[in-house]
């Protein structure tokens, strides 16, 4: 199925032809760079999901969105509800295949602290990897999403993309996962964009996406991750 597929060259971007896990690698131009976790949302590993690898690969960094689905992709809420609860009651696997994937980044890269960005589902998994494997993860990038967590041992900085109007996450959740990241005593700058909801940014779902609030959270999450990683030109 289209998920399953390891990947494509796509604009400057190009894909390794190393042995990896289930997923979509996207390097740039000059092959290496610092890596990025790129975690999925509830659709699966789909052609929005890939496209944002390779943006961030034609930015300079490695990334990779490993497939939590394996090879399941949806299009409907529907659809993407099954598939999310099903994930939901086998989260050991999930996060075995999470913690595969910063392993092999890691072992590409050499370099033990990576950043990681999670949409809505992902960011869920996101926060969970920053809290139960500090050593790994230097900086989290959350789109629309939450979760809980003791982020007392976290070494990451946060920085969280979230809708002013949003059914699937209220304000008081957002605002109480702000407090608890920044009691822990870790950086943390959530941003909330004003006439959006859930999946402003993801150009596929017409409905939500908004152009100027998408085209801004991109900013900011290049400029937050240009801040601990270097760029290679």
């Amino acid at each position: 199925m289209e998920a399953r597929r390891r990947g494509q060259n796509r604009g400057n971007s190009r894909i390794a032809n190393q042995s990896r896990p289930d997923g979509y690698l996207a390097l740039p131009s000059a092959g290496t760079g610092s890596s990025v976790l790129v975690l999925h949302a509830w659709w699966g590993l789909n052609d929005a999901l890939r496209a944002f690898c390779t943006r961030l690969a034609e930015s300079g960094f490695v990334a990779f969105a490993p497939d939590l689905y394996h090879g399941q992709v949806a299009d409907t809420v529907a659809g993407a509800e099954a598939l999310a609860g099903a994930l939901d009651a086998q989260q050991g696997q999930a996060m075995a295949d999470i913690i595969e994937a910063v392993e092999f980044l890691k072992q590409r890269s050499g370099e033990s602290g990576l950043a990681v960005i999670g949409f809505s589902l992902g960011a869920y998994y996101a926060l969970k990897l920053a809290a139960t494997a500090p050593e790994d993860i230097r900086e989290v990038v959350l789109f629309y999403g939450t979760g809980g967590g003791d982020f007392g041992g976290s070494q990451a900085a946060f920085l969280g993309h979230f809708a002013e109007n949003d059914e699937y996450e209220p304000q008081s959740g957002v605002d109480e996962l702000e407090t608890s990241i920044r009691q822990a005593g870790r950086p943390v700058t959530f941003y909330r964009y004003p006439g959006t909801g859930h999946w402003f940014f993801e150009p596929d779902r017409p409905d939500a996406f908004n152009p100027a609030a998408a085209s801004l959270a991109w900013e900011r999450t290049l400029t937050f991750l240009r801040r601990s990683f270097p760029v290679q030109t």
